[in-house]
């Protein structure tokens, strides 16, 4: 049997279940290896989910319906029509909402009994170690390779199990890591890919249904980690291919000669997000700021190159930024501004292609701004708009 430790176990004994939680659950409670001692680990589970997206949504939603005691839920962006598509716990009537207040919704609708604790924010190397650390289990359904290092790195530190999905296109994956009982992300995916080398959701798109498919696995994990019923995805990776419809399981294994993880990096955007390793190439809109603020103090030269389209530079961009399309970059056609620069997209990807090209062409002076306009509209100016 494999069960996750329950920090309310361990404090003193677990919730009773009610009349109304025996006719709620009754479906649940008969199912041999579950039955109410298994309901009443659930009531007193503490999961802790990062991402209220594609993947979060069914998570979420399945949780909140096994009778999970507190939902925590990680995310701070809001709620886009763009989403609607694939991340079903929110709807027409929450959009413009953050969504870990949308999410709060649904699970009042489909359970009142479970506790929401929403946290409208970044997960960072800050505040990750204290979070994990007061919830017995981790859903990472984030959609960046830096949240997904951060998360692997905070719950090796904090010896917390992480059920994880990742899906793209037709794609998708499902796993769990638990330091000291099986693999972890590092162990599977060492090192985060190169830049522009996977693309996000945004470029890449993603079959509607198919957060359903995986995150529906991942709060299956979660319930059996929970309970002790069946078998967990420990040193086993689930891969599906929607497109075929087909299902493959690969083992996976510890690495022994990974070295432990002894501390949280600084900036796992830069981390993740440098082009090319180069140091220095890559800053956080952050880091943008200030240097534009420097910039106008008459203490540091640098322009701002947006290279996305006319269009969508119109409709929203950082100010004082100048538009020069990736395709004239690409080519070398364009006419480029003299002295630094800093480059910026919607995300990241084509402005990491722009600075490998530039770099090719021995522009050292050129940085790639981390996370484009979209991270400039979420954590330095709300007002502006990005399309």
């Amino acid at each position: 049997m494999t069960r996750i430790p329950l920090a309310a176990e361990q404090a003193g004994g677990l919730p009773a279940l009610t009349d109304d939680d025996r006719r709620r659950y009754a479906r649940q409670t008969i199912l041999p290896g579950v039955g109410e001692a298994g309901q009443r680990r659930l009531r007193a589970a503490r999961v802790l989910v990062i991402g209220a997206g594609g993947l979060g949504s069914p998570v979420i939603e399945y949780l909140a319906a096994a009778g999970v005691g507190v939902l925590g839920i990680v995310d701070d962006d809001v709620v886009e029509e763009s989403n609607l598509q694939r991340q079903i716990v929110h709807g027409v009537d929450t959009l413009g909402l953050p969504k870990v207040d949308s999410a709060a919704q649904a699970v009042a609708r489909i359970n009142p009994t479970v506790r929401v604790e929403p946290y409208p924010v970044r997960l960072t190397a800050d505040n990750a170690v204290d979070l994990f650390t007061r919830y017995d289990l981790i859903i990472d359904g984030a959609d960046n390779f830096a949240t997904r290092y951060l998360v692997a790195d905070a719950a090796e530190l904090t010896g917390r199990p992480v059920v994880w999905g990742s899906i793209l296109r037709f794609d998708g994956q499902a796993s769990v890591f638990w330091p000291g009982h099986g693999p972890t992300y590092r162990d599977v995916f060492p090192e985060p890919p190169e830049p522009g080398a996977v693309p996000s959701c945004t470029v890449g798109g993603v079959f509607g249904v198919l957060p359903g498919m995986i995150g529906t696995v991942m709060a299956g994990e979660a319930v059996k980690l929970v309970t002790g019923v069946g078998e967990p995805l420990l040193g086993r990776l689930l891969v599906l291919d929607a497109a075929r419809g087909v299902w493959r399981t690969l083992a996976v294994s510890v690495d022994p000669d990974r070295r432990p993880v002894e501390r949280l990096a600084d900036d796992y955007e830069v981390v993740c997000g440098t082009p090319g390793g180069a140091q220095g190439a890559a800053v956080t809109v952050e880091r943008l700021a200030g240097m534009l603020a420097e910039r106008d103090a008459g203490r540091r030269a640098l322009t701002v190159v947006d290279v996305r389209e006319p269009a969508e530079h119109a409709a929203g961009h950082i100010p004082g930024a100048v538009n020069v399309p990736l395709s004239g970059v690409l080519d070398g056609s364009a006419a480029l501004p003299a002295g630094p620069l800093a480059l910026v997209c919607r995300t990241g990807v084509r402005s990491a292609r722009a600075l490998e090209a530039l770099r090719a062409r021995g522009r050292a002076d050129a940085l790639q701004v981390i996370g484009g306009t979209l991270a400039w509209a979420r954590r330095i100016d709300p007002t502006l708009t990005v399309v």
